[in-house]
């Protein structure tokens, strides 16, 4: 059962944050496009770094924590999920508290 732990945890951040687009409608899952576009070329230079870290010995994952399935660089399944999940979570957080707060202008946003 330890071998759900990082999974555990992605599921955590989901359950803590995801709840967000449903009850103050922060509508980040309805422009999901949108919301790649920041999170993707972040997250693929990130990967690189795990990947470069991962084959000098310098960043492990432990064997205990994780599911043992491995995509490309050596890097476990469960490091690729964190790179989407924990930004669309923080995305998600933003938008709440904007919601909350009262909008203010970000990004793009100042184009429009």
């Amino acid at each position: 059962m330890s071998h759900f732990g990082y999974l555990a945890m992605l599921g955590f951040t989901v359950i803590g944050s995801f709840w967000l687009e449903i009850v103050l409608r922060v509508n980040v899952l309805r422009r999901i496009r949108r919301a790649m576009k920041s999170i993707l070329p972040v997250a693929f230079f990130f990967i690189l770094w795990d990947g470069y870290a991962i084959s000098r010995d310098h960043w492990t994952f432990d064997a205990h924590q994780i599911l043992g399935r491995f995509g490309p660089l050596h890097i476990p399944v469960e490091e690729y999920l964190f790179f989407i999940v924990v930004p669309l979570a923080a995305i998600m957080t933003l938008e709440a508290v904007r919601r909350v707060k009262g909008h203010w202008v970000i990004g793009d946003e100042s184009n429009q």
